[in-house]
């Protein structure tokens, strides 16, 4: 029985081929990809922290050290980019219907009315290297004696 955020043993065939080796060319084999790719989900699909990933998928820092390896060598991104060829390949995404608008993404309650930028502001690189500004102050208060 697959569990919900899993993957089922017809996705695992053709997701297992598009992962890194488990078995690197140097150093000790890695745990099995098909429980951390599974804690990886569970992880994504329930939102909830690292540190709550059920047991069953192995120790948390291992599946979040995994999840962030991959994204940093952008096997993540191969691997979308793979299951998008194959399903556009067959027939089943309609360019026409299909799109991601980022400007539906809801932000944080308390993201909004927060000052924003930096709280002491440097001088740029520009302003340093500019001549020293002059003062009118001085003029004025001699030219009226």
């Amino acid at each position: 029985m697959v569990r919900r955020h899993e993957v089922t043993d017809e996705e695992w065939a053709r997701l297992a081929p598009l992962l890194p080796p488990e078995q690197p060319r140097t150093g000790r084999a890695n745990k099995a990809h098909r429980p951390v790719v599974n804690g990886i989900l569970w992880r994504l699909g329930t939102g909830a922290p690292w540190r709550d990933l059920p047991e069953r998928y192995g120790p948390w820092q291992s599946v979040y050290t995994r999840f962030r390896r991959w994204r940093l060598a952008g096997v993540w991104d191969r691997l979308f980019a793979a299951v998008q060829r194959e399903v556009d390949a067959a027939g089943q995404v309609d360019w026409d219907v299909q799109f991601v608008d980022g400007t539906v993404i809801r932000a944080h309650q308390h993201a909004a009315g927060a000052k924003g930028g930096t709280q002491n502001p440097r001088p740029s690189a520009g302003a340093k290297g500019a001549s020293r500004p002059r003062s009118t102050s001085r003029r004025r208060v001699a030219a009226s004696h």
